[in-house]
């Protein structure tokens, strides 16, 4: 039974070391996608060691576009596929810090960086023993990352606050943490949140999506974007009979370190134009799950839209129209309903414009 923050890292060194030997010992479907990568990725993916992926237990793959020459760190490398993936997007110029809390992953990591090195050309990972809770313990410099990923892991944390606080911390401004996680319809009780099956499994671990987004936003990242989701179904009969009618999904967020972002879409009669350079997104840049950008066409945008691609990485990729002189009010439609696709009858595309 998991009762306080050390036997809940206690019960989760042992299922990762222990318990999980290959990616096949998985109870539930909460950390599996059927979903086929990207033709770029899969070209990636081929060049990890076999050990490696035997070991991989995360939520597909959680890589943002645009990553070539920038810092990234990620958070529950485990045995580091996304690690050795994301080496290879961000170049020779660019650097991947690990960082895991089991030993036995790292061992297998690291034993294949060498291998990794000649098969890339050059060497620019590293990975650190820690928690990723407590990130100021492990030597990483405040503002030093562009780029902070997670794959189905902060809902492993028992101080999930501590983890967004660190991530802020070290992230450069206009930097993003984007990752993968597990969440609820509703708040998980007490009892599930105990089972260390259960938690293991990235289920009992979840947060409510509503005390996520505040939560994201007491730290800093004012307004957390959802790419994408996907209902879970657990996929085990057992383990579905202890969690009655709760609803989990796996979904991205991008969260950005910037100064301005509003609570709210907020409209300035702003707009942007893509210009179709981002690599390997020649044609339609999708921010989020509501802002798929077309390259040439203008598309309006409220204020914390614009600051996404005004002040960040994405900058050099777009025209802007507009400021921030006059205001209309705010975009029809910015509520606060649960926010996942997947969980709504009659799922469509959305329109254009903002949220």
């Amino acid at each position: 039974m998991i009762s306080d923050e050390n036997s809940t890292k206690d019960a989760v060194k042992e299922y990762y070391s222990k318990i999980l030997k290959t990616s096949k010992d998985l109870q539930t479907n909460a950390c599996c996608t059927s979903a086929a990568p990207p033709r770029h990725i899969e070209a990636a993916m081929m060049k990890v060691h076999d050990e490696v992926h035997a070991k991989y237990y995360g939520c597909g793959l959680c890589l943002p576009d645009n990553l070539e020459g920038l810092s990234v760190l990620d958070l529950g490398c485990g045995a580091g596929r996304d690690v050795y993936i994301a080496a290879q997007l961000v170049g020779k110029s660019g650097r991947v810090v690990g960082v895991d809390m089991t030993q036995e992953q790292l061992d297998v990591a690291r034993a294949h960086q060498a291998w990794h090195a000649e098969k890339f050309g050059y060497d620019n990972v590293d990975f650190r023993l820690g928690f990723i809770e407590r990130l100021g313990e492990l030597g990483l410099a405040e503002s030093s990352f562009d780029v902070i990923v997670s794959n189905c892991v902060i809902n492993l944390s028992p101080d999930k606050e501590a983890v967004f606080r660190e991530a802020y911390r070290l992230l450069k401004p206009g930097g993003e943490l984007y990752f993968s996680d597990v969440y609820s319809d509703r708040r998980v009780p007490q009892s599930l949140r105990e089972d260390a099956v259960l938690w293991g499994e990235c289920i009992s671990g979840a947060l409510y999506w509503n005390d996520f987004h505040n939560l994201a936003k007491k730290c800093g990242f004012l307004d957390p974007r959802l790419v994408k989701d996907g209902k879970i179904t657990v996929n085990n009969q057992k383990l579905e009979g202890k969690l009655g009618c709760i609803g989990f999904y796996s979904a991205t967020y991008r969260l950005f370190k910037l100064d301005g972002l509003e609570s709210h879409c907020e409209d300035y009669g702003q707009a942007v134009i893509y210009k179709g350079t981002i690599p390997l997104c020649p044609y339609i840049f999708d921010l989020d799950g509501h802002h798929s950008i077309e390259t040439g066409k203008v598309f309006p945008v409220c204020g914390n839209t614009w600051r996404m691609l005004h002040d960040t990485r994405f900058k050099p990729h777009f025209d802007f129209i507009g400021n921030f002189d006059t205001h209309f009010g705010i975009y029809d439609g910015c509520g606060t309903l649960i926010p996942f696709e997947s969980a709504k009858e009659g799922k469509g595309s959305a329109a254009g414009g903002c949220c």
